[in-house]
């Protein structure tokens, strides 16, 4: 397995989508987990800036357990939702998961003199997940965006992201990763017709 295949992709466009990303490719018909532990969470909520990086946030494998509850659910919701079929009662959960109030965020000064962003009080679990189902709402009740929401082409692949091309032509998730497979695939199939 790849180094790409295992590094955490902060490229979709949107914060529920770069959760989604944490299912990485599939390799003989399953997926592999991004978030392999707590703290692989922790390293995700960081670099994709829900929090920031000097913030105390006690990550636990019960946190661990509802990111991955929210991402399934999120999976279903997105992938459905490209041909215009989610759940209702999936929609609900998601309205529900909206509900708990954000970490309120706070500026202090770093040693350094610079304002960095911190939060108020020490974030919980509920708070950071209502910011990702925010963001899925968001997302899908804007017509522009939805337009523009994409299932990479690449073979065993099936990571969405925000199409924001200029022509919105884009086909992979990343030219660098299932871009390169398909043409190094196509290039391959070409040889092997040619040399029959």
């Amino acid at each position: 397995m790849s180094t790409a295949s295992r590094e955490l992709r902060f490229d979709t466009g949107r914060l529920c989508l770069d959760l989604l990303a944490t299912i990485g490719r599939r390799f003989g018909g399953h997926h592999e987990d991004r978030l392999r532990n707590p703290q692989r969470l922790r390293e995700w909520l960081t670099r994709s800036d829900l929090v920031p990086a000097a913030a105390p946030v006690p990550v636990d494998e019960l946190w661990l357990r509802r990111f991955r509850a929210v991402r399934a659910l999120l999976h279903r919701i997105v992938h459905a939702e490209l041909v215009g079929t989610a759940d209702a009662r999936d929609l609900e959960h998601l309205g529900r998961l909206c509900l708990a109030p954000p970490p309120a965020p706070q500026a202090r000064r770093g040693r350094d003199g610079q304002l960095r962003r911190t939060f108020a009080a020490e974030p919980d679990c509920a708070g950071l997940l209502s910011l990702i189902a925010r963001d899925a709402v968001g997302l899908l009740t804007d017509p522009l965006a939805r337009a523009r929401l994409r299932e990479c082409a690449g073979e065993d692949c099936d990571l969405v992201y925000l199409d924001t091309s200029r022509g919105h032509r884009r086909r992979w998730c990343s030219s660098e990763v299932c871009g390169n497979r398909e043409r190094v695939a196509r290039h391959r199939r070409r040889a092997v017709t040619a040399q029959t």
